[in-house]
């Protein structure tokens, strides 16, 4: 008997500590995984707040046609594709941002927007030509403002900024900037007089390596003091000559913009990262790392992820 009843205790002890090996393999976080277009596997350091947002991402998919001027042709990057990022990196709200890819169609934007729900916005593409119908139209669809993408040549010019930025303030959006420096230095004039608020993409495109020493910086800083301009964090290797995984030149930058004006920053992934899929893939938990170092304190880095995004984007309470 004492024999049996040993095995039995051993068979219980093995089972107990079979179910506890499932259980804490639950309790754990999941493994790491890849996310297309993405290098690396593994979840950042950084833990990201409730109602994260990354506010500058795109999605490609090769059932909507492609621009017939367009230079930028990624493979389909969809919105699963895209899910698997936030699953990665615990960002939970997101701005889709039309790319130079479509032109003025925004269809898969608009199609991906329906599919992320209230949790997402964007930013589109048109020309002097739309009607105030579709803006409206857009607009109830979550649309909160339109992009110049003025470094790729394609379906806007500066001369529609100023009286397309009129007919959209009445809406609460925003004009969105992408340019190299020297463009946006020709267009400084335009944009220190236009109706609406800015925003620029990727830290502005400033220069390197004369980064905060460069002109267009002291320009965009003069912009955002007035109140009504933003600049993305984002975009890290855009104008980088350090590289990975500091990207301390950018990063000098990003420090500058955050520290001056933490109210006037937002934070995104660039994800496809379209301009870099023909090169070496960044890691985006390494770019979002970046944002310890960029805003270090923990109530701006909240403000810069969370607060900013939802005044700038309008996103609905409780999204």
């Amino acid at each position: 008997m004492p024999t049996d009843w040993n095995r039995r205790q051993v068979l219980t002890t093995l089972s107990l500590t079979a179910a506890a090996g499932i259980l804490a393999a639950h309790a754990r976080p999941a493994a790491a995984q890849g996310v297309k277009w993405s290098a690396g596997t593994e979840a950042p350091k950084l833990k990201a707040p409730a109602n994260a947002t990354d506010c500058h991402h795109h999605v490609y998919n090769a059932k909507y046609p492609v621009d017939p001027t367009a230079t930028l042709r990624p493979a389909d990057a969809l919105v699963d594709d895209y899910r698997a990022l936030q699953k990665r990196i615990g960002t939970t709200r997101n701005v889709l941002v039309q790319p130079s890819t479509y032109g003025i169609d925004n269809r898969a934007h608009l199609e991906a927007l329906a599919a992320f729900g209230p949790t997402a916005r964007m930013v589109a593409v048109v020309n002097d030509g739309v009607s105030t119908e579709e803006l409206k139209r857009m607009h109830a669809l979550g649309v909160r403002g339109i992009r110049f993408n003025l470094a790729q040549a394609g379906a806007t010019t500066p001369e529609m900024m100023e009286p397309l930025a009129k007919r959209i303030n009445d809406l609460g959006w925003h004009i969105q900037i992408n340019a190299p420096a020297a463009k946006i230095m020709e267009v400084m004039p335009i944009l220190e007089r236009v109706a609406s608020p800015i925003v620029f993409d990727h830290l502005a495109h400033i220069p390197q390596p004369s980064g905060v020493n460069d002109p267009l910086y002291a320009k965009v800083r003069a912009l955002m003091d007035k109140g009504r301009t933003w600049v993305k964090l984002s975009g890290a290797y855009a104008d980088t000559k350090v590289g990975p995984p500091t990207y301390a030149d950018s990063s000098a930058v990003a420090r500058a913009y955050a520290k001056a004006a933490p109210e006037r920053c937002v934070w995104g992934s660039d994800w496809p990262h379209p301009t870099e899929q023909s090169k070496q893939l960044p890691d985006d938990a390494v770019l979002f790392d970046l944002l310890s170092d960029w805003v270090p304190d923990e109530k701006a880095r909240h403000r810069v992820l969370v607060e900013n995004p939802a005044a700038l984007y309008d996103f609905p309470k409780g999204a």
